[in-house]
């Protein structure tokens, strides 16, 4: 999920129209990777914030949920299961043990009223955007995947992010 080169073209494409409309609304290319080395540098993880806010240079991300720890490490196994099995399966509830499958549901139960607002500090900056931690839920499909949006702002590297604006399909 957080190797840019072995994402499907589909997603690297939402990826790079993704972000970058997003640069133009928060006030250009550098205050978005101005954001994502922030949450990069923010410890513990900046999910668990009790304020629900991560401050960069130029811009704020605010969501409404306060998430605990708990939650981030079930998304961290999730992720570091899929890199270990180098599976290409993005949804969470692809799994045949009950006792995780149960986590997993809790996880998705908890995360999905969670929205995330990126606002530019200067207003004349943009108008900001916002997005959620699901892509779709389904759960008579066991079917759940997390938005990359998400994952690459809060799992991967800037880097996935430099890729995703320099991205030619």
């Amino acid at each position: 999920m957080c190797n840019f080169n072995q994402l499907d073209t589909q997603t690297k494409a939402y990826l790079h129209s993704f972000f970058k409309d997003a640069a133009q609304k928060v006030g250009g290319v550098n205050f978005l990777l101005n954001l994502h080395e922030t949450l990069q540098a923010t410890k513990p993880h900046p999910l668990s914030n009790a304020k629900c806010e991560i401050v960069a240079e130029h811009t704020t991300l605010r969501w409404d949920k306060i998430i605990f720890q708990d939650k981030i490490t079930a998304l961290e196994e999730f992720f570091k299961n899929i890199k270990e099995q180098k599976e290409s399966s993005t949804n969470l509830l692809d799994t045949q043990n009950t006792k995780r499958k149960k986590r997993l549901i809790n996880l998705i139960k908890t995360l999905s009223p969670v929205s995330f607002e990126l606002k530019p500090k200067d207003p004349t900056q943009g108008s900001g955007f916002s997005f959620e931690v699901f892509e779709k839920i389904d759960f008579e499909d066991d079917y759940a995947k997390l938005n990359p949006v998400f994952v690459t702002l809060f799992f991967c590297s800037a880097e996935q992010t430099k890729k995703a604006l320099k991205y030619d399909s």
